[in-house]
């Protein structure tokens, strides 16, 4: 990758590249304590062996957009962000005892082997991957510190990774909080906003910038663009998780069905349901036991009522928003073609 074109491919490389060594060095490190700790590191592996580098390309636009050059300091700074996201996957995985990522078993199904035979094994093999997804935000916070950008620089960005725990954490709770609680349109779009949207674009776009020096108006620009784009990639993953193939997105098919999870799909497929239907989705919806059959019936509601099509609206609208901002902000003719081709990958994908 050059300073004068950006090519997605390589820059997914080095993102892989520093993090496939840094944790397989920590995994080493981590191993060494005693051989019990064995699967445990390799589940810290696993955790960042896949992935788009979504978060880690928008926070090294977020500093590219201000007129910063390439550099290897700033792809270790940007690649601490997937480090965020892989901690946040493995606990968002327990959370929603899900047991399937990428087509492999989630960390706490994994996990079970190494604590097969003892007393409560899966509450164990959770509180292992638990401890998984710690010690991954532990690393984010090591690799963005370490990363080799100037001190001064790292200081101005460092209050924002303070928002974006807090936010991501808030997200997760008010998922939780509302799980099983009244569908309601926009209780489920305030998750996908705090849960998903702030951390995937739009604070890593901020402290992309911030570690620039980015002003008051760019920094509100990424604002205007990263919280509709990060909300629109987070309903892709809702109709994806229903309508996808599993064989592309990796994933377990209705974990949100089963989990009656407050998303906006199924709060729009209430509110457009009549009682007839409402009476099945009540029946069906929650159910931890889901035939086949049963959840092609809840897709058959879905589509019918067109809650599918007004989530696939609220997506498109949502990125309108965005690229409408972006074209508004004053940047590098190439920053604002990468934004463009990162804002279609993130809302226009398959997996």
């Amino acid at each position: 990758m050059t300073s004068d074109r950006w090519e997605p491919a390589a820059f997914k490389t080095r993102i892989d590249d520093v993090l496939h060594r840094l944790v397989a060095q920590e995994a080493d490190q981590f191993a060494a304590i005693d051989p019990l700790l064995g699967p445990v590191a390799e589940q810290l592996e696993a955790a960042v062996a896949d992935g788009k580098r979504l978060r880690a390309a928008f926070c090294y636009w977020g500093w590219r957009a201000v007129g910063q050059p390439d550099s290897d300091p700033l792809v270790r700074a940007a690649a601490s962000m997937e480090l965020v996201h892989a901690a946040a996957i493995v606990h968002d995985d327990l959370i929603d005892d899900s047991s399937l990522r990428h087509g492999r078993p989630t960390a706490q199904v994994a996990l079970r082997g190494a604590v097969r035979g003892r007393p409560r094994a899966d509450a164990a093999a959770r509180s292992l991957a638990m401890l998984v997804g710690d010690l991954l935000m532990a690393l984010a916070g090591q690799l963005f510190a370490t990363s080799g950008l100037p001190a001064a620089y790292l200081a101005r960005a460092r209050p924002l990774w303070t928002v974006m725990a807090r936010e991501l954490i808030a997200g997760e709770c008010l998922e939780i909080l509302r799980t099983g609680a009244g569908p309601d349109t926009a209780a489920s779009l305030k998750v996908v906003r705090y849960k998903t949207a702030k951390y995937t674009v739009e604070q890593p776009l901020l402290i992309g910038g911030a570690l620039a020096g980015a002003g008051g108006r760019l920094r509100e620009g990424y604002s205007a663009y990263g919280l509709p784009l990060g909300e629109a990639f987070q309903l892709r993953d809702d109709l994806l998780g229903l309508f996808g193939d599993p064989e592309r997105t990796g994933k377990a098919v209705a974990d949100d069905v089963r989990g009656n999870r407050p998303t906006a799909l199924l709060a729009e497929t209430w509110r457009l349901a009549d009682d007839t239907d409402r009476v099945r989705l009540r029946a069906l919806v929650g159910r931890r036991r889901l035939a086949a059959g049963e959840l092609d019936e809840v897709r058959e509601v879905m589509r019918r009522v067109k809650a599918f099509d007004r989530v696939e609206n609220m997506i498109g609208a949502r990125v309108e928003l965005a690229l409408g901002a972006l074209h508004e902000l004053d940047v590098p003719t190439q920053a604002t073609g990468a934004l463009t081709t990162l804002a279609q990958s993130a809302a226009n994908r398959l997996s």
